[in-house]
């Protein structure tokens, strides 16, 4: 079984942590465990960033959500991902994974990257030097001591 985590009263888990080496994964469950049983608070399960999870391995948040709502674990969870959507070996998921957890999107002229260079002043961030991981593990933070 799993622990849920009551997004109400706590953050999900780090877009950082990796869960059978897929970044993304633990803070996209946490979210969406949290959705099933109505304790997502300002939390949104199949957003842009686990959509990223979602794009690399060609599945959908309603597939994922799915499998996840009887209550699996963790490690169901990602044994299930070894098997559905498109096969990634290891040394894809590490890519992917390493670039996911690297990315800085204030470095980069677009919609996106302007909104993040927003986000990122409002919490004392440089948003050239910030990834979007380390400001959303901020952005949780500040979001309980408000």
């Amino acid at each position: 079984m799993h622990m849920l985590i009551d997004l109400t009263h706590n953050p999900p888990r780090s877009a950082a942590i990796r869960l059978g080496g897929y970044a993304i994964l633990a803070r996209t469950l946490d979210k969406c465990r949290a959705t099933i049983h109505g304790k997502q608070g300002e939390y949104h399960f199949d957003c842009p960033v686990d959509k990223e999870l979602f794009t690399f391995k060609e599945i959908t948040g309603d597939a994922f959500k799915a499998f996840v709502h009887p209550g699996k674990s963790d490690a169901e969870v990602i044994a299930w991902l070894g098997k559905f959507g498109q096969h990634r070996t290891p040394e894809e998921i590490k890519a992917w994974s390493d670039r996911m957890c690297t990315q800085h999107p204030g470095a980069t002229p677009s919609d996106f990257g302007a909104w993040f260079t927003g986000e990122c002043t409002k919490v004392s961030l440089d948003p050239v030097t910030t990834t979007l991981f380390h400001w959303l593990d901020v952005d949780d933070k500040m979001s309980f001591i408000r």
